[in-house]
């Protein structure tokens, strides 16, 4: 997709279903949490995957209960404090990802895996549908050794499992120079539903979701 068209202009962009994050400045209704308030909570732990376009993992994610927070953001890279214009360029090293902060007590980081495996496609590296690139690519970064074996071990059952035809091709790497995106990325599918991207994409997405994983539902 050339590093993809950027995001704005979605109405100008209803049928292609190109990956385009909007122009709107609107901020998230999310709750705020501190990485400091993480290690002061006992159950709080945070956790952080790319899975394409974070708009959909972000909402996937939101959903589920014992979530506390999602923030959309870029990680990987080797550029400080990069912009989304940077990121889609294809030069910082980034990929966009979703952080999630969870109450480990609530739902488990295993769990949150295999929501992961069901929710984007794991054997395509840097490709999810028509959103084609590096920041795109299936990655778990993980933030200490024991999600690093969870990951590892969740890897190996799921690509035995018959749930993908093809092999899981997901990296799972160090989390390194996470930065969040800009305001207007998020909550953005709660906040833009009706965008073309998001009724075409996302909502499909999260309705397959919601059917497979309604016992772990906040509204239930």
């Amino acid at each position: 997709m050339n590093n993809l068209i950027q995001k704005i202009g979605l109405g100008v962009m209803a049928f292609t279903l190109l990956h385009s994050c909007a122009s709107g400045q609107k901020t998230t209704s999310q709750k705020e949490l501190t990485m400091d308030q993480v290690s002061d909570s006992t159950h709080l732990q945070v956790a952080t995957f790319g899975a394409g376009c974070f708009w959909c993992v972000e909402a996937v994610f939101q959903d589920m209960k014992g979530v506390e927070r999602v923030e959309s953001g870029y990680a990987g890279g080797h550029v400080k404090n990069p912009s989304y214009k940077e990121v889609c360029g294809g030069k910082t090293g980034h990929v966009e990802v979703a952080r999630i902060w969870f109450d480990s007590s609530v739902i488990s980081y295993d769990q949150l895996l295999t929501i992961l495996w069901h929710a984007h496609d794991p054997t395509t590296l840097n490709r999810q549908g028509n959103d084609v690139g590096e920041q795109y690519r299936s990655v778990i970064f993980y933030h200490n050794d024991e999600q690093k074996m969870m990951a590892e071990a969740s890897k190996s059952k799921t690509d035995t499992s018959g749930l993908w035809s093809n092999p899981i091709v997901t990296a799972i790497e160090p989390i390194n120079n996470y930065y969040a995106a800009e305001d207007y990325h998020q909550n953005y599918f709660n906040l833009h539903s009706e965008q073309p991207y998001c009724s075409a994409v996302i909502a499909p997405k999260i309705q397959k979701i919601r059917k497979e994983f309604k016992a772990l539902l906040k509204s239930e």
